[in-house]
């Protein structure tokens, strides 16, 4: 295949099928692989954008499927994290999942509300997506290490959610 007609959106595509076949390899409790393909297709993930602008063909259409993949992908990860420690009978984990996942959408919806309200600066804080996954590749990594993995997925919980916080009390003081 030409690589001049590998677009933008087929790198998103292929990035979200990646870090689903990472999910599907923490199902099955591989965690060092899951956690490299998790690294590698998250890397592809990355450069989208930069496809996009180097071949001039940005679009709203694409900026939106990523966003929206980045989000499903995600879900998707600690999702299948949730299904392995609900296995395990660890359901403060599986909660710990849930409080990670809607930290993740609510930093990721503050920025865009925020933008959408015309309000600038709130694209800061303790864990953006960068860190985010930083964070859950190395629970990924360290999976199989006693009670790490529970410990990031927590710590990915609060960091998220407070980050959250952080840009409501930004978008606060900047609408009153």
């Amino acid at each position: 295949m030409d690589a001049s007609r590998i677009t933008p959106n087929v790198v998103t595509l292929i990035g979200f099928l990646g870090l689903c076949g990472a999910a599907a390899l923490v199902l099955d409790r591989r965690w060092i692989l899951a956690a490299a393909v998790f690294v590698v297709f998250g890397l592809v993930d990355s450069l989208d954008g930069a496809l996009a602008r180097y071949q001039g063909t940005e679009s709203e259409f694409g900026a939106f499927l990523d966003s929206i993949l980045d989000r499903l992908a995600e879900g998707v990860i600690l999702g299948a994290i949730g299904v392995v420690m609900a296995q395990d009978g660890r359901e403060w984990i599986v909660a710990a999942c849930f409080g990670a996942l809607t930290g993740s959408f609510l930093v990721s919806y503050a920025r865009a509300r925020a933008e959408g309200l015309g309000v600038k600066g709130t694209s800061g804080g303790l864990m953006g997506r960068p860190e985010r996954l930083v964070l859950l590749g190395a629970g990924l990594f360290l999976g199989s290490v006693g009670e790490v993995l529970p410990a990031i997925i927590v710590l990915l919980a609060v960091l998220s959610l407070m980050t959250a916080g952080q840009r409501l009390w930004t978008v606060w003081e900047a609408t009153r």
